[in-house]
């Protein structure tokens, strides 16, 4: 471990350093990769990430403003269910020149056991059309849908 002299071995010092390194980045690695990258909120998949980000967090005013007219005109009461448990993956897109779709991948996680929580994955496609350039979103997914001024069953 050390020499003659009292100094210890190199091979020792650059050893610890390496690992010392090594930790040093995966700490740096699992502390940064925490949030998902903020998409640009002028194209369709920000659009969506946006509405379903204020959907999750429970905040339809926010999420309405990225909704058509049309989607506040055709709203009727429901219940979506809780959105707490839901993660939203980015699957694909298809822009065209006024409007466009975006695929997702919905994860509900529910429950626990010894083998961690139960999931359910589903598809659902964004319906977008532009606005005076602005991309709106024309139809959500069900388990992404909300109604904020439901039209009254009478």
């Amino acid at each position: 471990m050390s020499t003659v002299s009292g100094k210890p071995d190199r091979t020792l010092v650059v050893l610890l350093s390496v690992i010392g390194a090594l930790v040093v980045i995966a700490l740096v690695v699992v502390f940064t990769a925490g949030e998902p990258e903020q998409l640009d909120a002028g194209t369709p998949e920000g659009v969506v990430q946006a509405y379903s980000a204020a959907v999750i967090d429970g905040d339809e005013q926010a999420a309405g403003e990225y909704l058509t007219a049309g989607a506040f005109a055709d709203c009727e009461d429901f219940d979506r269910g809780p959105t707490d448990n839901i993660r939203v993956t980015l699957i694909s897109t298809t822009e065209r020149a006024e409007s466009a779709d975006v695929k997702v991948s919905i994860i509900t996680s529910y429950g626990s056991g010894p083998f961690g929580a139960d999931e359910y994955e589903t598809e659902g496609v964004f319906d977008l059309v532009t606005d005076n350039g602005i991309w709106l979103i024309d139809d959500a997914p069900y388990e992404l849908a909300i109604c904020p001024n439901p039209k009254s069953g009478s």
